[in-house]
């Protein structure tokens, strides 16, 4: 069993990789034996993180804004003077966006669809080469960081961010039947409520946010951590296109 959920002797890069949700799965990697590139668009807190999370094992950062084609291709050019194959990618960087109907701007659009949608394929895409080649010797990963949003509503007017959450979990199963070809299994993970600086609710108000969910609490690090390393170890190799839902029975409770 622990050679099944070992990540041992691979290679990941996690997008979003300096707080939150990233975070806690570049953690989780590291605990599993994985080498970890971690990225992000602000190059203190990505350079802090790395250096804190290095104690864990060996963590790199690689300071990138990938909310552009643009930068998911320079990114890639980046990882790819680094590595000559890459096992395990981590599509996790996103915005949100909440404004009223009457209100909501083109730019609370753009900017979330653009970060959420646009970029996972197109750095899937410039990094291509890198998983198909790590998928020559064991199965590749990439793992797509949607959210129940995308599955369920919720009450506020973050109407970009649920589109693109939706969107996301079905460009995750167009995708993964073109790359499971190459083999490379993409899957996704459709998160609840877990601290962040983008779910500051969770974050400074967990006891009331866990008054709604079904499981009593807000979502943890071994929570995410064991959702992310299941998927891109063996243990998930026959996961393919699917959204492993980690919410401790939020949308099912929505849908009740």
């Amino acid at each position: 069993m622990q050679e099944l959920f070992s990540l041992q002797g691979r290679t990941a890069l996690v997008t979003g990789g300096s707080r939150g949700i990233g975070r806690m799965i570049a953690a989780g990697f590291l605990r599993a034996g994985a080498k970890v590139y971690i990225s992000a668009r602000k190059k203190q807190a990505c350079d802090a993180t790395a250096a804190e999370l290095a104690a864990l094992g060996d963590c790199i950062s690689i300071p990138w804004d990938v909310s552009t084609v643009e930068g998911a291709r320079g990114l890639a050019a980046e990882i790819a003077g680094r590595e000559t194959a890459l096992d395990i990618l981590v599509n996790n960087a996103g915005a949100a966006w909440g404004e009223s109907f009457e209100s909501f701007p083109e730019q609370g659009w753009d900017k979330v669809m653009d970060l959420n949608v646009k970029s996972p394929f197109f750095l899937t895409q410039a990094l291509h080469p890198l998983l198909k080649k790590a998928g020559e010797r064991q199965l590749a990963k990439v793992i797509n960081i949607a959210s129940i949003d995308g599955i369920s509503i919720n009450p506020w007017e973050t109407y970009s961010y649920t589109a693109s959450k939706a969107g996301l979990i079905h460009l995750t199963k167009r995708m993964a039947l073109r790359l499971v070809k190459d083999r490379i299994a993409m899957s996704a993970i459709a998160p609840g409520a877990f601290p962040s600086d983008m779910n500051k609710e969770a974050r400074d108000h967990a006891d009331e946010v866990a008054d709604r969910i079904p499981a009593g609490r807000v979502g943890g690090e071994d929570d995410m951590a064991g959702a992310a390393v299941y998927l891109a170890s063996r243990a998930g190799d026959y996961v393919i296109g699917e959204t492993l839902v980690v919410d401790g029975g939020v949308t099912i409770a929505r849908g009740s």
